[in-house]
């Protein structure tokens, strides 16, 4: 028979997945957002699926975009003495890639419940053909 350390915290860790575990990271969730560049804009993709467009507040400030979307829902009903009352809310923070242009606003659109922000691409930022002389 060999002696083990009794260590009171091993039994608790034990049961926390470890950052190693390729269970986390099997592709089973799914991103609720998307950043991406085309040729002239980044665009960013938010899913706000079931809130009205008046309840999302959207900032741009210093180069990081803040989406916020809260939707509340309240039924009461007399005569069954039923009451039930929801929330739910989105929140998105993402700093914008790129050098954008600043001096046009964002084009935002919401589709099937996906916000989706178009910034512009500054001219700096567009390729440029070179020449070779001579």
């Amino acid at each position: 028979m060999s002696i083990v350390r009794y260590s009171p915290l091993s039994a608790m860790l034990s049961r926390w997945p470890d950052i190693w575990d390729e269970d986390l990271f099997d592709g089973a969730t799914t991103s609720n957002l998307n950043v991406y560049e085309t040729k002239n804009e980044v665009v960013v993709e938010a899913n706000v699926a079931g809130v009205a467009n008046e309840d999302v507040d959207i900032t741009f400030e210093k180069g990081v975009l803040w989406i916020q979307a809260k939707k509340k829902s309240e039924e009461k009903s007399e005569d069954r003495k039923y009451y039930s009352r929801s929330t739910f809310s989105y929140s998105y923070k993402v700093a914008v890639p790129g050098e954008i242009d600043l001096s046009k606003e964002p084009e935002v659109t919401v589709k099937n419940g996906v916000l989706k922000v178009e910034f512009k691409k500054s001219e700096l930022a567009q390729p440029k053909k070179l020449k070779i002389k001579g």
